[in-house]
């Protein structure tokens, strides 16, 4: 994914659910607060969606993640409003 534009709540769930895959779970089931881990995030797809985050412009940090692994925290990472 190639942009300049701000990031938005609603393309970082669906990057993260992309990043999840067929074994991961569905946008809905992601709540706000919910343990990333709990849905399948483990550190090598933390870094293929950081990676996508970064290619879309949107510089974060592995850190930045890793500290609150929830959707709220990678909002908050990419500096977007909850």
């Amino acid at each position: 994914m190639t942009t300049t534009a701000a990031p938005t709540r609603a393309q970082a769930l669906a990057d993260l659910v992309d990043v999840l895959g067929p074994g991961g779970s569905a946008a809905h089931e992601i709540g706000l607060d919910d343990d990333l881990t709990d849905h399948g995030l483990d550190s090598v797809r933390l870094m293929a969606l950081l990676e996508r985050w970064r290619a879309a412009g949107w510089p974060v940090e592995f850190a930045q993640v890793a500290v609150e692994p929830t959707l709220r925290g990678c909002l908050r990472a990419l500096g977007v409003a909850t």
